[in-house]
């Protein structure tokens, strides 16, 4: 017996689906992405086309969703060809595609006032980072180090695409990506609710693990071409660097990232 007999789903034609659903920047795929939205409470679904594969694959996420009686429509059963036309060439979608409404947005005042009951709270700061894949892998290592969000200068960041959300591998649906409209405000609404400001780039007068992190901290990494913007360096409360040692003296700003959410985890 096939997946999708157990699972009670019959093959629908493709060619029923129209509108959202067949625009590539509203569609998530891969395992994780796809059954980290379809569990989520706070996501509406519109559509869900897998293979046979990708529907035993997302068995657990169909167990999850019935339990908490969510809302979600009956799954697609295609072929891989059909979901390789819904999305960007050499997408890998392990026989998953997801349309969905974006999240609901999360504001920084959100964050700030969760903070008031956190005094560990944690968030990291990205300034001009605009590579997708950088970002989803941001939010990736923020879930799993327990940071409460990533905040973007939205004219400066990526949208939560397919490619975002894959590289995330789940964590768009716990680590909320706020955006603003102006960093250095951010930054100053952050010092205002007690975080302890920390840029990283090399030109730091100490390194990190000599940096105060016992507190509310805010993580602020720059873009790889140009790091922190100089008003973003002069609005925290100080710089640190990571001390690198090899023939290369910098990270990629995704590991960077992940050496500092991990400091600042091992410190606590």
């Amino acid at each position: 017996m096939s997946a999708a007999e157990e699972l009670g789903f019959e093959p629908t034609p493709l060619r029923a689906t129209t509108g959202p659903a067949l625009n590539k920047h509203n569609l998530l795929y891969g395992v994780h992405a796809a059954s980290a939205a379809w569990t989520n409470p706070r996501r509406k679904i519109r559509d869900l086309f897998v293979t046979e594969s990708g529907l035993e694959a997302l068995e657990e996420a169909f167990q999850k969703a019935s339990d908490a009686e969510l809302d979600r429509p009956e799954p697609r059963l295609v072929e891989k060809e059909e979901i390789d036309k819904l999305l960007p060439p050499g997408a890998v979608h392990q026989g998953v595609a997801l349309s969905c409404a974006p999240l609901p947005e999360v504001e920084i005042e959100d964050i700030v006032d969760a903070a008031a009951d956190d005094p560990l709270a944690l968030v990291v700061v990205l300034d001009q980072v605009t590579d997708p894949h950088n970002v989803g892998a941001v939010l990736r290592s923020a879930a799993a180090f327990g940071a409460k969000a990533v905040i973007v200068q939205d004219r400066h960041a990526p949208p939560v695409t397919g490619t975002l959300a894959k590289t995330a591998s789940g964590a768009v649906e716990a680590v909320p990506l706020v955006r603003v409209t102006n960093l250095a405000r951010a930054i100053d609404q952050l010092k205002a609710a007690s975080f302890w400001t920390v840029a990283l780039a090399e030109s730091g007068a100490r390194h990190l693990h000599e940096v105060d992190l016992s507190g509310r901290t805010a993580l602020i990494l720059g873009s790889e071409g140009d790091g922190i913007r100089r008003l973003t360096g002069e609005r925290s409360d100080e710089i640190a660097k990571l001390p690198t040692g090899g023939p290369v003296g910098s990270l990629n700003v995704s590991t960077a990232a992940a050496v500092a959410l991990y400091e600042v985890a091992r410190r606590r």
